[in-house]
C-alpha cells in the first residue's frame, strides 16, 4: 500500500522513481479505508533529505499511511527554505488538537547543549508530554530519543572523547520483539553522533529493555513500553551517501575527522561506499508500522483513552 504525501513535496517524484507506492491527497480520498496517521517532527537542518529518508521507509510499508510534516511552533530553520516549509509543515500548536498513530522526533543537531539551554526545549516537553494522550506509539531517533530519555527517565546524555562514525555491528538481544522480527542476530547500522547514552543507566530502569546493541557503541535500540515509545541512537534512516556527505563536508572545512569505520571498502574514502543497513531498514519501520495497526485503535479518538480509563479504575 502507498504513502499519502502532498504532489508538491520533493520526497513525492524521488520516491515515485525509487519504485515506492506514492499517493496525492485526491487519490486517497477515494480508497474507502483509514489510512495510519503518522507525524514527522522534523528537527534535523537538511529537511527535505530527512523528510525523504523517513518517507521512503514508511512508504514501503503495507499500510497506507498520511504523512504529517511538524514542526517546533517557534524555531526559524535557517538551512531549508521558508517557502518550503510553509508548504508542507505545521506548526505543532496547529496540530497538537490531532491524535496520530505514530511520531517521529528526528535527531538535531544540538548535542552539546544541555537540553534546557536548546531555544525550543519548552515546547518539546510539551510536545513529549502531548505523546502521552495524541500519540499511540512513538520513535525518537538520536537525540530525539535521548531528549525522551531524559525527559521521562531522568536519564542524561555523555558527550564523547571522539565521535562515533561510521557503520558499526549491532546485537539483536531481543529477538523475540515483534518490533526485531526477522531480523538477523548481527547486523551494521550507521552512527554519526559526538554523545551517548548507558548501557548501565538503562539497565538502572525497570521500564526500559535495550533491543540492539553494540559494545563498541552502546545501546542502539531501547523500548519503553509505559510510554508506548521507542528510542533509537543511531540510524537506520540514512541514505548511502548521507555519512560519506557529513565526512567531505568536514574535510573540507578543515575539521578533524576520522575516515568513518566499516563504511568505504577496505576504509577507502575514494571507492563508493556500500549500503548494509538497508534491507534492516525497511524491515523495522515494517515492525513497527505493523505493531501499530495491530494495536492501534480503528477510532483515532479512542488514542490515549487506554491510560485515561486504567487511571480513573
Amino acid at each position: 500500500m502507498p504513502i499519502k504525501i502532498p504532489a508538491t513535496l520533493p520526497a513525492f517524484n524521488v520516491l515515485d522513481s525509487e519504485g515506492v507506492m506514492v499517493m496525492s491527497e485526491d487519490q486517497a480520498a477515494r480508497q474507502n479505508i483509514r489510512p495510519m496517521r503518522i507525524a514527522l517532527l522534523n528537527l534535523m537542518p537538511k529537511k527535505i533529505e530527512t523528510e525523504t529518508q523517513f518517507a521512503r521507509l514508511i512508504g514501503a510499508t503495507p499500510l497506507q499511511v498520511e504523512l504529517t510534516l511538524v514542526r517546533p511552533t517557534e524555531h526559524i530553520s535557517k538551512t531549508t527554505s521558508q517557502a518550503h516549509i510553509g508548504a508542507h509543515y505545521e506548526p505543532f500548536q496547529a496540530v497538537k488538537d490531532q491524535k496520530f498513530d505514530g511520531l517521529i522526533i528526528t535527531g538535531a543537531p544540538i548535542e552539546h547543549l544541555p537540553y534546557e539551554e536548546v531555544t525550543y526545549w519548552d515546547e518539546m516537553v510539551e510536545i513529549m508530554d502531548w505523546t502521552r494522550t495524541n500519540v499511540h506509539s512513538t520513535f525518537g531517533v538520536c537525540w530525539g530519543g535521548m531528549a525522551m530519555l531524559y525527559h521521562f527517565h531522568g536519564i542524561d546524555k555523555h558527550m564523547l572523547e571522539h565521535k562515533a562514525f561510521g557503520c558499526f555491528p549491532q546485537r539483536n538481544l531481543q529477538p523475540k520483539s515483534p518490533f526485531l522480527r526477522g531480523f538477523s542476530d548481527n547486523f551494521v547500522i550507521p552512527v554519526s553522533r559526538w554523545t551517548e547514552v548507558r548501557q548501565s543507566d538503562i539497565d538502572a530502569d525497570p521500564d526500559l529493555v535495550t533491543l540492539l546493541g553494540s559494545p563498541e557503541t552502546g545501546p542502539c535500540l531501547v523500548e519503553d513500553a509505559g510510554q508506548r515509545a521507542l528510542y533509537i541512537f543511531n540510524h537506520f534512516e540514512y541514505d548511502s551517501d548521507t555519512l560519506k556527505n557529513e565526512y567531505d563536508r568536514d574535510v573540507a572545512r578543515g575539521v578533524p575527522i576520522n575516515v568513518p569505520m566499516n563504511y568505504y571498502p577496505n576504509d577507502d574514502p575514494s571507492q563508493p561506499p556500500l549500503n548494509r543497513w538497508r534491507s534492516h531498514a525497511h524491515l523495522f519501520m515494517s515492525n513497527w508500522v505493523s505493531e501499530m495497526y495491530l494495536t492501534a485503535p480503528f477510532d483515532i479518538d479512542r488514542i490515549g483513552q487506554e491510560r485515561e480509563d486504567r487511571r480513573g479504575k
